[in-house]
């Protein structure tokens, strides 16, 4: 049963950035999208929804990103072993939280238009049980991203990367719940560039609605 609590948790946000888009054939975070870049968008996804406390896990084309990354005065973490799979960008990611950090929220890069209502309800939902992870669904399917809480942070550090964060994760599912919202975006990235065009229509859509409010 829920849980209220007085404390407010702190919640932090990794971003991962730091692979190759080899599918995309282009650098998915810095591809246009709207007035500025994919990555610029999956930034205000947690902006928009009052979680400052961001982190973007660079790798390819790392010195790129962080030009842009220090404009906008968002922090990165470099993973000099991008190559290796992405388990080790979330690792560099936990690993760059501040200490007071009592959860995170995991995203790719790729998926820009995670509504910031999701967001909010993650969090509110965090705040009001005692559940280490909370994964959002969309009709039954789990999408991203989810939200960890820092006791997993020991688990995370100690892992070896087999299977990735998802097998680790598996091992929780006493400890953890899941949370339906009415956002489709939260299984919406961005792979190859038929995904890049059908993203972008859905952008300039969500902008015109926005326009006429």
């Amino acid at each position: 049963m829920p849980v209220i609590n007085s404390y407010v948790k702190k919640v932090s946000a990794i971003i991962l950035a730091g692979g190759y888009s080899m599918r995309m054939k282009q650098f998915k975070p810095l591809l246009p999208m709207g007035d500025s870049t994919v990555i610029e968008n999956t930034i205000n996804v947690f902006r928009n929804s009052g979680v400052w406390d961001i982190t973007v896990v660079i790798g390819f084309r790392a010195n790129d990103l962080a030009v842009l990354l220090d404009r906008i005065g968002v922090k990165w973490a470099y993973n000099k072993n991008y190559s290796e799979g992405m388990y080790l960008s979330v690792l560099a990611g936990v690993c760059s939280l501040p200490a007071n950090t009592d959860g995170f929220f995991l995203l790719p890069a790729d998926m820009p238009l995670v509504k910031h209502e999701t967001i909010e309800e993650l969090v509110w939902v965090y705040n009001s049980t005692e559940y280490d992870i909370i994964y959002p669904t969309y009709k039954g399917r789990r999408g991203h991203p989810p939200l960890i809480s820092s006791k997993l942070f020991p688990a995370i550090k100690n892992w070896d990367g087999s299977g990735g964060l998802r097998a680790l994760l598996s091992q929780y599912q006493k400890v953890a719940t899941q949370v339906e919202v009415s956002d489709e975006n939260i299984l919406n990235d961005m792979d190859t560039p038929k995904d890049y065009i059908n993203l972008c229509k859905l952008f300039r859509g969500l902008q015109k609605r926005a326009a006429m409010k």
